[in-house]
């Protein structure tokens, strides 16, 4: 009989770690350096940087990636051309402004779709995060509506259209609410978020990072929005108004007001970081008023402390639930999921998932930091998940269950 030919062996897989990566962001920005470092230590050649300036920039010329480019997008951070760019004006914007945001995630989603198209035409190249993922994630409107048709706990927000402040008090009266909170829908950071109550007597405060100033000239505008990192407490329905109908014209999320557990004496709240479907690093937001964005002064809380407090049970099901919210964006290596929690525990909501939620200095898991974690995940085969072949045609939904 005649001998079979011994069988070809395949070519062998490069390493994971002699495939360029690519990182859009802001030279000089800590996050660029934090990455740079941990790509380093995981033998990773050093990232190929592709400023968001010229990503932004309409008149630039076409984006070159590196044949199979590992490709990650980090936040434009406070960079003043970017901005400029990305809203599209003849001048440079004012950063330190809470409105303008509608603008700035226009030319955000523009941005992205440029960037699609360079990874399309590379050979080989792999984005990070799934460019209508990041675009979501960037509007707490589209976001809130993913999560909730996907059956992850969020508060309950207004319906419809929020276009100023006589609009939010009849959707408050409407829906029953004395609490909630107003975002803008772009924002990040808090910028233009107004922790709102009212009561009977016509009684009123709202509390929030934004500064009002009203314009002293015919050049001015008659009203400003200033972010603040001291929190300002209005308790005039005139000037909450004015607030209100500064943030309008960018959008508005407005959702009802959760009550948040205490640990320590002071409301917390959690951020997860959620990286390709596990939640690792966990970093305790703690304060005393309603906010607990750490920027604005608020403290870590103890983590290990507070873990002991609740009991493993509780524990596991707050990160399944930050799992759960991750999971909604299956195409993003990471996000960050602020997560809320009732008192006693016993239930959980997930208030915000942030695109670039992953600058946790400091904290570990297992070891690794924040950005090793997610180059942890490409190099064990954890991201991106391959999915299972279609062995048969999908049906397709009637137009009676849509």
């Amino acid at each position: 009989m005649p001998v079979p030919a011994p069988p070809v062996p395949a070519p062998p897989v490069p390493a994971l770690t002699d495939r360029p990566l690519a990182v859009v962001g802001v030279p000089g920005n800590r996050r660029l350096t934090l990455f740079a470092e941990a790509a380093r230590d995981a033998g990773f050649a050093a990232p190929v940087p592709l400023p968001w300036c010229d990503l932004a920039d309409p008149a630039a010329g076409p984006l070159t990636l590196p044949e199979g480019a590992l490709v990650r997008v980090d936040a434009p951070g406070e960079d003043i051309t970017t901005a400029r760019f990305l809203r599209g004006g003849d001048r440079d914007p004012d950063l330190h402004r809470a409105e303008g945001t509608a603008d700035q995630h226009r030319g955000f989603v523009r941005a992205l779709g440029r960037l699609s198209e360079a990874v399309a035409a590379t050979p080989g190249a792999l984005l990070l995060q799934a460019p209508d993922d990041l675009a979501d994630l960037c509007d707490k409107r589209r976001c809130h509506a993913r999560l909730a048709a996907a059956g992850v706990p969020v508060a309950p927000a207004l319906a419809g259209p929020v276009t100023g402040y006589p609009s939010l008090r009849a959707g408050m009266a409407g829906s029953g609410w004395r609490r909630v909170f107003v975002k803008p829908a772009h924002g990040s950071s808090a910028s233009g978020v107004v922790a709102l109550a009212t009561g009977s007597g016509g009684r009123i405060k709202a509390v929030t990072s934004a500064h009002l100033v009203r314009g002293v000239g015919p050049s001015e505008d008659p009203v400003a929005l200033y972010n603040s990192l001291r929190l300002r407490t209005y308790t005039s329905e005139a000037e909450v108004a004015a607030v209100v109908d500064a943030l309008a014209p960018d959008g508005l999320h407005v959702e009802r007001w959760v009550p948040k557990a205490s640990f320590d004496g002071r409301v917390i709240d959690l951020r997860v970081l959620v990286v390709a479907g596990l939640a690792t690093h966990v970093v305790v937001r703690s304060s005393r008023s309603p906010m607990t964005n750490l920027h604005l002064g608020n403290a870590r809380g103890d983590l290990a402390a507070l873990r002991e407090s609740v009991g493993p049970q509780a524990w596991e099901r707050a990160m399944a639930t930050a799992e759960a919210a991750a999971a909604v964006f299956p195409g993003t290596l990471h996000t960050g999921v602020d997560l809320l929690v009732s008192p006693g525990w016993r239930e959980f909501t997930v208030c915000e998932v942030n695109a670039f939620g992953d600058l946790l200095p400091g904290v570990l898991h297992e070891g690794r930091s924040t950005h090793a974690e997610q180059l942890h995940a490409l190099t064990t085969g954890r991201f991106p998940v391959t999915p299972p072949p279609v062995t048969a045609p999908v049906p397709a939904l009637s137009q009676e269950h849509p």
